[in-house]
């Protein structure tokens, strides 16, 4: 189903919040799904930006949003379903700078047809001005008596779970990327699609097909293809990351097929994208020169080590390689490599000077950061520490009354990124083996709940719309202020 921009207009922030005029920015998807008990069912996915709403204050420490939301679904000139309610975005707290994008998905069980979606959506904070309008056609399949495919959706943030609500389905809390641009900071394109009835085949197995196909000849890229097989099922519900570092800027379909056993298509499902990426060629290491400057910066016993310290700034393409290098224990092989990397890295005429100045830090973090069991680049400070530099400030809290001990890191800038900070923690209390919480970091784990796992003394879940609803404050937690004073 197509994605529809209901609203695009949004004033940059100049004069003071209650003179601003705004128009709330909103974006639309619709996505058709099954439920062997109830039948097909749309779903209507919205995200709203939350710095567009009206917010106004909620007690002395927070600030939050009223939407009115009218949903009217017609076939013809027939009113089939409707509904009508307020939402509220997420509080956000004052002393938090940072007012992010909220969402809300709805669901209607709607017969095999041909409907027209009435949106209006009005902020109770300023009714007359702050309303916005949009209609949208679509059609639910009559498909779903034998094997098919639902529609795909790209996730924003997805994982195991068992907590319920809107954004529960099928063993995952899934919130949907609204969105089919895909800038080269974003290397991964996580999906989510459903197979219905695949238990009505001959076989007991059921393969599925992923394709990446130029839409601008229909060529299909055979380097993407890829399949796998499953047992067969009413429902299989199928969440996977695909990798795209790789992938050129241009305009692409994804397409999922069914085949049967004989690899016969069954039936299909795709979705459009946009891509924008700089790629460029990739190693070749048999015609490497050694140079012996170079070389004789790597000690005998440590090429291994120091090629391998190579990943985390390496691309996931390049780490395969670096793996397969590092498989056949040739010394000579793993030399070439490491100065390979560098000739193409590096400035022109600087490839001993960035290798020294990356062999340091390398150093660096295997004396500050490595542990009895991973040396300092395999852990997750050192990992970003190579990738990202040194943060602009860190925070170390090694006692506190209510949480495990923990550091945050604060980036003023990572390239076209402000103000990017990581949260790392120590829940084994023993050998500096402190792992990554969370981050807002594009490509970076993105954890929402990270003050409650935090916290020793209240682990009570949340729920996807506030992870953390439940985690009070209390003596000795400081980590949310020190996250949000930078």
């Amino acid at each position: 189903m197509n994605k529809l921009l209901i609203f695009s207009f949004l004033l940059l922030v100049t004069t003071p919040f209650s003179a601003q005029e705004k128009k709330i920015k909103a974006y639309l998807d619709l996505k058709e799904f099954y439920n062997p008990a109830a039948g097909a069912y749309v779903e209507i996915q919205l995200q709203f930006s939350g710095i567009s709403t009206h917010l106004k204050n909620i007690g002395d420490s927070a600030l939050q949003s009223t939407l009115v939301i009218y949903m009217d679904i017609f076939q013809k000139d027939s009113l089939i379903t409707s509904s009508s309610y307020l939402l509220n975005s997420p509080q956000f707290l004052l002393r938090d700078s940072i007012v992010e994008d909220f969402y809300e998905i709805k669901r209607f069980a709607l017969a095999p047809g041909d409907y027209n979606l009435k949106l209006e959506i009005s902020d109770v904070g300023d009714p007359k001005r702050n309303k916005i309008n949009g209609t949208e056609s679509f059609t639910i399949k009559n498909v779903y008596d034998k094997p098919s495919l639902s529609d795909i959706t790209v996730a924003e943030y997805a994982v195991p779970s068992t907590a319920g609500g809107i954004f529960q389905k099928s063993g995952y809390q899934i919130i949907p990327m609204l969105s089919n641009f895909f800038p080269k900071e974003l290397t991964q394109m996580p999906i989510y699609f459903e197979s219905y009835n695949t238990n009505q085949l001959q076989s007991a197995k059921v393969t599925f097909k992923k394709e990446f196909i130029n839409a601008s000849n229909n060529k299909v890229l055979d380097v993407y293809t890829s399949t796998q097989s499953f047992d067969t099922s009413v429902v299989i519900p199928h969440l996977s990351l695909i990798d795209i570092e790789m992938l050129e800027t241009g305009s692409y379909i994804l397409k999922l097929t069914m085949l049967d056993n004989q690899e016969n298509e069954l039936c299909s499902t795709n979705i459009p994208f946009e891509r924008s990426n700089e790629v460029s060629s990739g190693l070749v290491t048999s015609e490497i020169i050694l140079d012996p400057a170079f070389q004789n910066s790597i000690p005998k016993d440590s090429v291994a080590f120091y090629l391998e310290s190579l990943i985390p700034i390496a691309r996931p393409a390049e780490v395969k390689n670096i793996i397969a290098t590092l498989k056949t224990k040739d010394g000579d092989k793993c030399r070439k490599h490491l100065q390979a990397f560098w000739i193409k890295s590096s400035e022109s005429n600087s490839l001993y000077e960035s290798w020294i100045r990356y062999k340091k830090q390398v150093d660096f973090v295997e004396k500050v950061y490595g542990n009895n069991f991973q040396d300092g680049y395999e852990t997750d400070r050192g990992r970003v520490y190579l990738k990202y530099g040194s943060p602009s400030s860190l925070i170390n809290k090694e006692t506190s009354p209510s949480e495990y001990p923990y550091e945050i890191w604060t980036y003023n800038k990572i390239g076209v990124f402000s103000n990017r900070r990581f949260v790392f923690y120590n829940p084994d209390l023993v050998n500096r083996a402190y792992r990554l919480l969370h981050s807002d970091m594009v490509g970076e784990l993105k954890n929402p709940s990270w003050p409650q796992i935090l916290s020793k003394r209240n682990t009570v879940n949340g729920n996807v719309d506030n992870p953390n609803a439940n985690n009070v404050d209390h003596w000795g937690g400081n980590s949310n202020d020190y996250y949000r004073q930078y």
